[in-house]
């Protein structure tokens, strides 16, 4: 693209690989975490649900910061994977992990809402001819949710798009290595001149978020048909 720096095309790979292993990663545990909210009676559960959401209310910045004393050379989680050598700041995989932890509760939320208007009567009939608990809901209950969760998808990827408090707090913005879009445009409106490079990226984010949109209505059209 002619209006496009080089380093951009970097910028812009970067954010659909984070988008897409974000949304890879977080999918499964947005299953099981929205069928603990809906079908898990246990201590703590009002607990959980608060947790899940809370990246939903908090600043991103905030969730950034409590990531980087998490994954931090001296946090819980960051000593112990230095230990292996793994480091999570300021690489590609902090930012896929600030994109999930933001995004996650979004994905969630979709999922949850899904399988709660599934006709639980489905299940049981299912119960009663022999299926067990696993068998109705991989048979029923998870096909029945798929457009909800085609749905939740869709939010998180776009969200991933966007994603800029977090990533930059835990991931830094290095270019070539962790600038996804938000981040380049950021630099650009830091510097002299720099107006008319960040409008042609907020072009690019606008297209993709379009696009996702309108993928995403077809798809769950398409769905809904079948």
């Amino acid at each position: 693209m002619a209006f496009l720096q080089p380093g951009d095309m970097n910028a812009i790979l970067l954010s659909l690989k984070v988008a897409t292993a974000a949304t890879a990663v977080a999918t499964p545990i947005g299953i099981a975490v929205s069928w603990l909210l809906v079908y898990g009676r246990f201590p703590g559960k009002t607990v959980l649900e608060g947790v899940v959401h809370l990246p939903l209310v908090l600043p991103p910045v905030v969730v950034g910061y409590l990531l980087l004393l998490l994954f931090g050379k001296n946090g819980w989680i960051g000593s112990f994977l230095l230990k292996f050598n793994i480091q999570i700041i300021f690489t590609l995989t902090g930012a896929i992990i600030a994109s999930a932890v933001v995004g996650f509760p979004l994905l969630v939320r979709s999922i949850r809402l899904g399988m709660e208007a599934v006709d639980t009567n489905y299940s049981h009939a299912a119960r009663s001819l022999g299926a067990g608990a696993w068998d109705a809901f991989f048979t029923i209950t998870l096909p029945l949710s798929l457009r909800a969760i085609f749905a939740g998808m869709t939010l998180m990827f776009a969200r991933s798009l966007g994603e800029f408090g977090a990533t930059i707090i835990l991931a830094g913005n290095i270019p070539g290595r962790t600038q996804t879009i938000p981040l380049a445009i950021y630099d650009y409106t830091s510097m002299p001149g720099g107006d008319r490079m960040a409008l042609s990226l907020c072009l690019v984010s606008i297209c993709f978020s379009f696009a996702v949109l309108v993928l995403s209505n077809a798809a769950g059209k398409s769905m809904e048909r079948r």
